[in-house]
């Protein structure tokens, strides 16, 4: 067979021919590749990572609700009423959400296990609205307990079920993206055999590309949200990992919500401070824990209402933080432990002018959250918890200062202890007021 005879210019117009065709077979695949990724990548986020997330809120909120409503069979409070129907609410936003965007068939019997649960939590609530402490009591052991168990127990398989799925879709991800990056190195490879300056951009390009997504693709499935993407470019890759970025960024932010954070005051909870604590502690340098009260609150919560009540955590939170800000320092911890208690954690020399300083502008805030007949006469007369009319003062703050540098061998008990015996002399005294432990080495 006699060969065609070209010229070099056709054989160049050749060669540049099978580059951009070569070229034009990646593109093309890449782009397909790409666009059912991004479609894929979307669905993972908006559905599985949601649904994921919304059944983990779920159970924290199973848990977080059988705590309050031990608390308030054990003190029978029914001013913490409304702390569980907000808790229940909540339960019932969520499991709302998590139906409307889940595709899961085991759905059914987590619903079956949900509705029974439903029915036992109303009747609970009514029977503790209705103060039958005993029928509450019982009805959460016999039937509100095992049904919040099973529940939890559908709720973790359910998360189980979606894990997998979504391993399995990124495995596929990965699995895609290996094939794409095989397929369009061996179109770059083929081009370079005629054109060697055309196909090694390219090549280098995808390489860095599908390479770079891949291992933040494994970054991502193992819980590393913050794998670096270093694509600039403004084509499929760049908007990919862009995505990929967002993706990450969205998943960060769904962790740091469940975060310990009191919901009125956005502040650390418990935990957080617990584990600052004994943090502090280990490290041996001194420190100063804050502790702050507000006195009376009860009785403003049982004149005023509980709306009133949440806005004067919410502001007292607020102040809180803005004196801790500005008088502390910025490594010092601001936490709410629960209700009108609040925890600073600052250094010895700051304490003082903290204390100062939140006295100072809690009592300027005061007045304005009483009607005019209370602020004048400066009290109001109402029922304590054993039902005895008496009046109760205006509104005023305690805090107990306790420094690790003054106990021999400090420890979250030993301060917690001090600052409770603190707490309730000053609760003694009239208007309000701070106290330090000066004593040394105890």
């Amino acid at each position: 067979m006699q060969l065609i005879r070209l010229t070099v210019a056709q054989k160049i117009a050749l060669g540049y021919l099978l580059v951009v065709c070569f070229c034009l077979a990646a593109i093309v695949y890449a782009l397909l590749s790409l666009n059912s990724l991004m479609g894929h990548s979307k669905q993972l986020v908006s559905v599985e990572f949601r649904t994921f997330t919304l059944s983990r809120d779920l159970s924290r909120s199973l848990l977080g609700q059988e705590r309050l409503e031990r608390q308030i069979l054990v003190l029978r409070d029914e001013s913490m009423l409304p702390l569980l129907d907000s808790r229940q609410m909540d339960i019932t936003r969520t499991w709302r959400q998590m139906v409307a965007i889940s595709q899961d068939d085991y759905l059914s019997p987590l619903q079956k296990s949900y509705n029974k649960f439903a029915t036992a939590s109303r009747e609970g609530f009514l029977l503790l609205t209705n103060q039958n402490w005993d029928a509450a009591e019982q009805l959460s052991v016999q039937t509100l307990s095992p049904g919040r168990d099973r529940l939890l127990r559908h709720l973790e398989q359910f998360r189980q079920r979606r894990e997998g799925a979504m391993d399995e879709t990124i495995r596929l991800y990965a699995g895609d993206i290996h094939r794409g990056y095989r397929l369009t190195l061996a179109l770059a490879f083929a081009g370079i055999s005629l054109a060697a300056l055309v196909a090694v951009g390219v090549i280098l390009k995808i390489h860095r590309a599908i390479g770079q997504l891949t291992q933040a693709t494994k970054a991502i499935a193992e819980g590393c949200y913050d794998y670096p993407l270093t694509l600039e470019s403004h084509d499929e890759f760049g908007h990919l990992a862009r995505h990929f970025a967002d993706m990450a960024q969205k998943l960060r932010v769904l962790e740091e919500l469940h975060l310990d954070a009191n919901p009125l005051t956005r502040l650390p909870g418990n935990v957080t401070i617990k584990n600052e604590l004994e943090g502090r502690i280990a490290d041996g340098h001194p420190f100063a824990h804050i502790y702050v009260d507000l006195d009376y609150f009860k009785a403003y919560n049982d004149r005023y209402g509980y709306q009133a009540g949440s806005n004067i955590i919410s502001l007292v939170g607020d102040m809180v933080k803005d004196i801790g800000t500005r008088y502390g320092t910025p490594q010092d911890l601001i936490g709410h432990v629960g209700g009108d208690d609040y925890v600073l954690l600052s250094t010895p020399d700051h304490a003082e002018p903290i204390a100062v300083e939140l006295i100072k502008a809690f009592d300027a805030l005061v007045p304005e959250l009483y009607n005019e007949q209370d602020r004048q006469v400066g009290y109001f007369r109402g029922q304590d918890r054993y039902g005895v009319d008496r009046e109760f003062p205006l509104l005023s703050m305690s805090v107990a200062i306790v420094c690790s540098n003054n106990l021999a061998n400090p420890s979250a008990e030993s301060i917690g202890s001090e600052c409770a015996k603190m707490k309730e002399h000053l609760k003694k005294l009239p208007g309000s007021n701070y106290l330090i432990d000066r004593r040394e080495l105890r």
